[in-house]
C-alpha cells in the first residue's frame, strides 16, 4: 500500500504543468491577439539579434580544416602594421559573399582596412573612376590614390591533379592591400629599338596588367638617356632582338648588370640565323648560351593546344616564381625556342640556376621549316628542352667585416615572346595569347614581381580547395539541434496551439 501510495504521489507531481507553459497558456495564447503579439515580440527579438550581430561584424564560423573562410595569421601580420585608410570595395556582390565575409576581417587585424558590398547605382563614381559596367562584378582595393582592380577569375585557380577549383582569395587580396600602400612603387623599363616586340603595339595587354601590379611603365631607348639605364630601373625587360645591341647599349646594359639590378629577357624562336655577338656577350654574362635557329615542336596531345604542335604546354618546375602555377593547367607557349646553359661555367661565373620550365620529353626540335609534317624526322633532336630559367649571378660577396652586403644580378629569361604579347594564337581567333591562357600573365607578373622584390604580388595558394566537415563533438550538437530540434519543437508548439484552441471551442 505504502509503494502503491508514493507511486501516485509521484505521478501527479510528474504531472505538475510547467509554470512557463501555463503563463504562455493563460496569458499569451488566451485568443488570437495575444497570440499574434507574441509572434511579433518573437519575430521582433529575432531581427534585433542579427542587427546586433551584423554590427559586430563577427567572422563567420569556419568549419572547414583549411580555414578556408577564415583570415590567416600571416596575412594579419602583413597588413597590421599599414598605417594608411585602405577601402576594399566589392561592385555588384551580394552581402553574403563568402570572400566579401573573408575581406571584413582585415578590419580586426587594422581598423583602417574596411570592406564593404556595393552596386553601380549607388557608387557611380566607382564606376566611372574605374571603368566597371553595370552587372559587372569587380573588385577595387583603394589607398589614396593608388589602387588595385580583381576580377572573379582572379580570386581562383585550378588544380588539375585533382579537377578543383581552389580559392586564392586571401592571397590575392593581402597581396593588394600591401602593393597599394608600399611606399615605393618598382620602375619597369622595356628596351626599344631592337625587336619588333614593343610595349606600345604589341604587348599592351602586358603594360596594364603590369599597372594593375602598382608598378610604373616605361619604355627605354637609350639614345634619349644619355646611353645610360636610368638608375630607378629596377627591371629591365628585353624582348626577342632581331638585331645586334650596339657597343653604347652594350656598355649601358652591362654597367647595368655590374651594379646588380635585373633582367627579364624574353626570346621567341629564330628562324634566320643572324650574327649577334653583343647579345650573345650580354646572355653569356650569366652562362646563357647563343640562342639555335629552330622551334620546339610537340608529339603529346596532352601537352598541346588545339591539336598544333606549336602550341605546347610546358612542365612546370617548382620555385618561388612558379609556386602558384605548379600542378596547373600551365601555361602555352607558341613558338618557343630552348635555352641552352653552359652548366661548365657558371661556377666560374658565380652564377646559380633555377630550372622553371621545360617542354615535355616527347618534344622534339625543329631545325628545318620546310618540313611541314606534324611528326618527327629522323635527324631531329628529342627530348626535354628548358625553356624558362631564373639565374643569379654575384657581382661582389657579403663583406661581415665591414657588414657590406652581397651584390647580385638577376635574370629570368624565358624562351617564348608571343605568350605575353596581343598576337592572336592562330588566324581563326581574335583572343590574344595573354588572354585565353590566364596563367600567361601570372608567370610573367611573377617573374617581375620576384626581379623588383615584391614577393608580396607572387601569390601562393592555400593548401586545397576541399571542404571538409571536421567539427567538433560540441559543435555538431549544435548543429544537430538546429537541424532537427528547433523544426520539431516549432511543429509541437504549432500542435499545442491548435489542441488548446480547439478545446476551448
Amino acid at each position: 500500500m505504502k509503494e502503491k501510495k508514493e507511486k501516485s504521489q509521484k505521478n501527479k507531481s510528474d504531472k505538475k504543468p510547467n509554470q512557463l507553459i501555463e503563463i504562455i497558456k493563460k496569458k499569451w495564447l488566451i485568443n488570437g491577439t495575444m497570440t499574434c503579439l507574441l509572434v511579433a515580440i518573437i519575430i521582433a527579438v529575432f531581427i534585433a539579434i542579427n542587427i546586433i550581430m551584423q554590427k559586430l561584424e563577427l567572422a563567420p564560423i569556419d568549419f572547414t580544416q583549411e580555414k578556408l573562410y577564415t583570415l590567416t595569421e600571416a596575412s594579419k601580420e602583413k597588413v597590421k602594421g599599414i598605417d594608411k585608410d585602405v577601402k576594399i570595395y566589392f561592385v555588384g556582390y551580394e552581402e553574403s559573399d563568402a570572400n566579401l565575409d573573408l575581406a571584413k576581417q582585415y578590419k580586426k587585424a587594422n581598423e583602417k582596412i574596411t570592406a564593404e558590398s556595393v552596386d553601380t547605382n549607388s557608387r557611380p563614381d566607382l564606376a566611372n573612376k574605374y571603368g566597371i559596367e553595370s552587372g559587372i562584378q569587380g573588385i577595387i582595393v583603394e589607398c589614396g590614390e593608388k589602387y588595385k582592380i580583381l576580377s572573379e577569375e582572379d580570386l581562383v585557380t585550378y588544380d588539375t591533379s585533382t579537377y578543383e577549383t581552389i580559392s586564392i582569395a586571401e592571397e590575392k587580396l593581402t597581396s593588394s592591400i600591401v602593393s597599394v600602400t608600399s611606399q615605393k612603387i618598382p620602375k619597369v623599363y622595356f628596351l626599344e629599338g631592337y625587336s619588333t616586340f614593343s610595349l606600345a603595339q604589341n604587348m599592351n595587354y602586358l603594360g596594364m596588367y603590369l599597372e594593375n601590379e602598382i608598378n610604373e611603365i616605361a619604355t627605354l631607348n637609350l639614345l634619349t638617356t644619355n646611353n645610360t639605364i636610368p638608375e630607378d630601373c629596377d627591371t629591365l625587360v628585353i624582348t626577342t632582338p632581331n638585331q645586334d645591341f650596339n657597343e653604347i647599349a652594350t656598355k649601358a646594359i652591362t654597367d647595368y648588370i655590374q651594379s646588380g639590378k635585373n633582367i627579364l629577357w624574353l626570346n621567341s624562336a629564330i628562324t634566320a640565323k643572324k650574327d649577334m655577338p653583343n647579345v650573345n656577350k650580354i646572355l653569356e654574362t650569366y652562362g646563357v648560351k647563343p640562342f639555335e635557329e629552330g622551334i620546339i615542336r610537340e608529339t603529346d596531345a596532352s601537352k598541346m593546344v588545339t591539336g598544333s604542335p606549336d602550341l605546347i604546354l610546358p612542365e612546370i618546375e617548382y620555385s618561388k616564381i612558379t609556386e602558384d602555377l605548379y600542378n596547373t593547367t600551365g601555361v602555352v607557349f607558341v613558338n618557343a625556342t630552348k635555352i641552352n646553359i653552359d652548366e661548365d661555367k657558371l661556377e666560374e661565373l658565380n652564377v646559380t640556376k633555377n630550372d622553371l620550365l621545360f617542354a615535355s620529353e616527347s618534344s622534339y626540335y625543329r631545325t628545318n621549316f620546310n618540313n611541314q609534317a606534324d611528326t618527327k624526322s629522323g635527324d631531329e633532336e628529342a627530348g626535354t628542352f628548358l625553356v624558362g630559367a631564373e639565374l643569379q649571378k654575384t657581382i661582389k660577396e657579403a663583406n661581415e667585416e665591414t657588414g657590406e652586403s652581397a651584390v647580385t644580378s638577376k635574370l629570368v629569361i624565358y624562351g617564348e615572346n608571343y605568350f605575353v604579347s596581343d598576337y592572336p594564337l592562330n588566324q581563326t581567333t581574335q583572343y590574344p595569347t595573354i588572354q585565353i591562357a590566364s596563367y600567361n600573365k601570372d608567370l610573367v607578373l611573377n617573374a617581375i614581381a620576384y626581379l623588383v622584390d615584391r614577393e608580396e604580388d607572387i601569390t601562393a595558394r592555400k593548401d586545397t580547395g576541399v571542404v571538409t566537415y571536421t567539427a567538433t563533438e560540441a559543435q555538431d550538437t549544435i548543429i544537430r539541434v538546429i537541424i532537427f530540434a528547433v523544426p520539431i519543437v516549432i511543429i509541437i508548439a504549432g500542435i499545442v496551439i491548435w489542441q488548446i484552441r480547439r478545446r476551448k471551442k
